[in-house]
C-alpha cells in the first residue's frame, strides 16, 4: 500500500524535523520601528492581569520584511510597554503576518496574537513608508525620510508577554487554565538608521489601535536585524481575570462560541 500521508510519522522523521528546525541559520529582516508615548490610562486599560504598566506609557510598532528561505515574510507587531514580576517588556495587541506558517506557529506554540494581514516596507532613496493593514484598512502607517546612521547597539535581549489559552468547547470560558508566557528574544543588529517622520493611526473596528494615540514621538528607526527566541510558561493566570480581554485575539469574539449546526457531521 502506498504511504498514507495523513498517517503517523516515524520517530526518525520526527527527530529529523526537530534537528532541522534547531539548526536554522540567522534570518535577517529589514524593518521600521516606531516608539511613542501614549495616554497612560489607555495603555493601562489594555493590560490583562497580572501585567502592569511601566514607568512610561510607551507604544511600539515594528513593521518588517523577513528574508525567509524560499519566500519573503511580512511581519508586524503593535505592542505596549508592560511589566511582570520585575521584568519589563512588551505586550503585543496584534501581530499581522503575511503567511499562515508564521501565524500558526506563533499562536499555537507561544500564544502570540497573530492574524493574517498585509505588511508593507518600502524605501525609495531616503524616503521610507511602512504600514500594517487588515480588511482593507492600513491601521498603522509610518512615513518619513532617513536622516542619518545610528551606532549599532550591542546584542541584547527583549521580552514579550503572551497569554496562551484555548476557548472552552461549550463556550463557558477556557478548556484549561490560561498561562502567561515570557518570550525572550536575542537580537543582533547589523545596520541602523534614524528616520525623521510621523506615525498615522487610522480607525478600524478590527484593529482599534487609534485608541493609543501618539502623544510624543520618541523615535523612528530603520534597521536590519536577526533574532532568535525561546519561551517559557511563568505562571497560570486567573481565567476570570483574563476573560474580559479575550476579544483582543479575535475580529469577532462571538466566533469562539460558534459550533456546527445541530445534527451536522
Amino acid at each position: 500500500m502506498a504511504r498514507v500521508r495523513y498517517g503517523a510519522r516515524t520517530e526518525a522523521e520526527i527527530a529529523a524535523a526537530r534537528t532541522a528546525s534547531s539548526k536554522l541559520p540567522d534570518i535577517w529582516s529589514t524593518g521600521v520601528v516606531a516608539v511613542w508615548e501614549s495616554d497612560p490610562d489607555a495603555v493601562a486599560a489594555v493590560l490583562p492581569p497580572p501585567l502592569k504598566p511601566t514607568g512610561r506609557p510607551l507604544v511600539r510598532v515594528n513593521i518588517s520584511k523577513v528574508d525567509l528561505p524560499g519566500y519573503p515574510l511580512g511581519a508586524g507587531s503593535f505592542a505596549v510597554a508592560a511589566a511582570h514580576d520585575g521584568v519589563e517588556g512588551w505586550y503585543p495587541l496584534v501581530m499581522p503576518m503575511t503567511h499562515e506558517r508564521a501565524l500558526i506557529g506563533g499562536r499555537e506554540v507561544f500564544g502570540e496574537p497573530k492574524k493574517l494581514g498585509e505588511v508593507t516596507v518600502e524605501r525609495e532613496g531616503l524616503v521610507v513608508r511602512a504600514s500594517l493593514a487588515r480588511h482593507g484598512i492600513a491601521f498603522v502607517e509610518v512615513r518619513g525620510a532617513v536622516s542619518g546612521d545610528l551606532p549599532l547597539p550591542e546584542p541584547g535581549q527583549k521580552t514579550d508577554f503572551y497569554f496562551k489559552f484555548l476557548p472552552a468547547v461549550d463556550g463557558s470560558g477556557f478548556d484549561a487554565e490560561p498561562v502567561l508566557v515570557h518570550c525572550v528574544r536575542n537580537e543582533k543588529v547589523r545596520k541602523l538608521e534614524r528616520v525623521t517622520g510621523d506615525v498615522v493611526l487610522r480607525e478600524s473596528m478590527y484593529d482599534p489601535v487609534a485608541d493609543l494615540p501618539v502623544r510624543r514621538l520618541v523615535e523612528i528607526t530603520l534597521g536590519e536585524k536577526t533574532t532568535d527566541q525561546r519561551g517559557k510558561v511563568v505562571e497560570r493566570v486567573s481565567a476570570q481575570a483574563l476573560l474580559p480581554y479575550i476579544h483582543q485575539r479575535y475580529d469577532d469574539p462571538q466566533q469562539i462560541l460558534d459550533g456546527p449546526p445541530e445534527g451536522s457531521a
